[in-house]
């Protein structure tokens, strides 16, 4: 498995919030990222519970984020669209 990571700007539109939040969970320790060049490469699944973890940045994910455009989806290839049976497995 391949680790994603995205930069502070990638961060800030991908979760419709302001680079200085992302910079201060940074400075804070809430994310974990490497130095690539200078710049901040964050691992995005530390991005993803640290935004679920803060009510805040959860809600402007949903409303000015990547989330707003969740209902637009149009899945056509049944591989990769939600399937019940499998989701109802998932959670036994």
């Amino acid at each position: 498995m391949s680790i994603i990571r995205v930069s502070v700007s990638e961060a800030s539109r991908l979760f419709g919030i302001s680079t200085r939040t992302i910079r201060r969970a940074l400075s804070e320790g809430e994310l974990t990222y490497v130095v690539v060049r200078g710049r901040y490469k964050i691992n995005f699944e530390s991005l993803v519970k640290w935004s679920q973890a803060r009510p805040t940045v959860r809600n402007k994910l949903a409303r000015e984020g990547i989330g707003q455009f969740v209902g637009q989806w149009k899945i056509k290839n049944r591989l990769y669209s939600p399937n019940p049976k499998a989701l109802a497995r998932e959670t036994d």
